[in-house]
C-alpha cells in the first residue's frame, strides 16, 4: 500500500539474496500502483483494497498464469530473511514431511529477539524453537504447497483481515494433509499489536463467527462460539471496545461467510490428537 517504503525494500533484498531455489517474486499494490521498480520483481496492482487474504489470493493467481513452481511464499512487505538459505531451508522440510502442506518458520522479533507467543502455531507448554506438527500458521509469513493450496481454493479473500489462516489450514487438514512448524529457521518480523488496525475488534468477531459457520460441524458450532465468546469478553471488557467486538459477533451471526463445506469428523480427530480440537 506504499505505506512501508523502508520496509518494502528491506524485504525485498532479502528475498532477492536467497539462494538455492528459482524465486518469482510478485509485488501486489493493494488499491494501488506499487512505487517501485526493482529487476526482477513483478509488480501488480489491483483497482481496490482487497484486504491482505484477497492481496495474497491475487499474488497467487499472477504468478499461476505463467509458472508451474511447487510453492508458494506468502510474505508481509514489513518481514525480513535474515538468512540466504532461509527458503531453501523451509523447502527442504517437505522433503523430509512429506504430508506438510505447509510449513511455518519461527518469526522473531528484530530488536528485543523475543517471539510472540501467538506467533507459534502450536499448543502451549513447547518452547518457539521446538520444531513439530501444527494445526494453525502465522498466515505472513508462510511457505504453502502450491498444489494443496490450490485444490483447497486458497485464502478466504472475504474476511479481508484475520482468521484467514484458520480457516485455510482446516481446509488443508480436511484434504488430509498437515502443518510443519520449522522452529530452526528465522524470519524477523517487528513484534506490533494486532489491535493497532482500527476494524481489529469487530473483524476478529465476526470472521470466528465465519470460521466455524463455514468449516465446523454443526454440533460444533455453538461450543466454539460460546468458548471463544466467554474467552473474549473477558479479554476485552477492561479496553473499552467491547461493544465494538459485540457489533462483529452480530455481524458474523447474520450471515455473509460464504460457503458451508464442514470438515469431515476424521479431520476433527486428527486435529485433536495434533493438539489442538477444533473448538479452542
Amino acid at each position: 500500500m506504499n505505506d512501508r517504503p523502508r520496509e518494502l525494500g528491506e524485504a525485498l533484498a532479502s528475498l532477492r539474496a536467497q539462494r538455492g531455489v528459482e524465486l518469482r517474486v510478485v509485488l501486489v499494490g493493494n488499491g494501488c500502483e506499487p512505487d517501485l521498480a526493482l529487476e526482477g520483481v513483478q509488480l501488480h496492482s489491483t483497482p481496490e483494497n482487497l484486504g491482505i487474504p484477497g492481496g495474497r489470493n491475487v499474488g497467487a493467481e499472477v504468478l499461476g498464469r505463467a509458472d508451474s513452481g511447487e510453492y508458494l511464499l506468502f510474505f508481509d512487505n514489513d518481514a525480513v530473511l535474515p538468512d540466504p538459505d532461509a527458503v531453501a531451508r523451509l523447502v527442504a522440510e517437505f522433503g523430509r514431511h512429506p504430508d506438510a502442506a505447509w510449513v511455518q518458520p519461527r518469526i522473531v522479533d528484530p530488536v528485543s529477539g523475543v517471539t510472540l507467543p501467538r506467533w507459534v502455531p502450536r499448543p502451549r507448554g513447547k518452547g518457539p524453537g521446538e520444531p513439530g506438527v501444527v494445526t494453525v500458521m502465522a498466515e505472513g509469513i508462510v511457505l504453502v504447497r502450491r498444489a494443496d493450496f490450490e485444490a483447497v481454493g486458497g485464502w478466504p479473500g472475504h474476511f479481508f483481515l484475520f482468521h484467514e489462516g484458520i480457516d485455510l489450514c482446516w481446509r488443508l487438514w480436511d484434504l488430509g494433509r498437515t502443518g510443519w512448524y520449522a522452529g530452526d529457521v528465522h524470519v524477523h518480523h517487528p513484534a506490533t499489536d494486532p489491535a493497532r488496525h482500527g476494524p481489529y475488534y469487530r473483524l476478529v468477531a465476526r470472521n470466528r463467527v465465519w470460521v466455524a459457520r463455514r468449516r465446523l460441524p454443526a454440533p460444533l458450532i455453538p461450543v466454539y462460539l460460546g468458548l471463544w465468546t466467554a474467552l473474549s469478553v473477558w479479554r476485552f471488557h477492561r479496553s473499552g471496545r467491547l461493544r465494538v467486538w459485540l457489533h462483529g459477533l452480530a455481524e458474523g451471526l447474520r450471515g455473509g461467510h460464504g460457503e458451508r463445506r464442514p470438515m469431515r469428523w476424521g479431520t476433527v480427530w486428527r486435529l485433536t490428537r495434533a493438539g489442538r480440537p477444533p473448538i479452542v
